[in-house]
């Protein structure tokens, strides 16, 4: 059994996973609009034509999957986070300051008990991340 997380965005779901493949090393492997559907399938607003149905993809050994919904419906990920676990603090401070760039962040980067780089921070799609390097811990 494998568990995967699927986003879903208010209009730029392309936008947000071509960012991810270009600064997280991802890679998409799958992205299809609303409108390359096939004939015969539930009828789509003009405006969702170019819009996400459904994408896939690959960070590292995880896959995210991801689509568009109608931006009157799209509510921004509130209680959930996807936690990106760097090697070490330049790379942390990196991506921190990539995904935070036109974001809010809710924790600065920052050392904490259990971790040399640490923060939180929703990015400008809409995605909410923690980005961690972990201190070695104890048994």
């Amino acid at each position: 059994m494998t568990v995967n997380t699927y986003l879903n965005f208010g209009g730029n779901c392309a936008d947000a996973f071509h960012f991810y493949e270009q600064h997280l090393g991802g890679k998409i492997l799958s992205l299809f609009t609303q409108g390359q559907m096939p004939p015969g399938g539930p009828p789509i607003a003009p405006e969702m034509n170019d819009k996400v149905m459904h994408a896939r993809l690959a960070i590292g050994e995880t896959i995210i999957m991801g689509s568009d919904v109608p931006p009157d419906h799209f509510q921004p990920i509130r209680s959930t986070y996807l936690c990106l676990s760097l090697d070490n603090d330049s790379e942390a401070e990196r991506i921190y300051g990539l995904l935070s760039e036109g974001g809010e962040i809710y924790m600065p980067m920052a050392e904490t008990f259990f971790a040399s780089r640490f923060g939180q921070l929703r990015d400008r799609f809409g995605v909410s991340w923690m980005v961690i390097h972990e201190k070695p811990m104890g048994a």
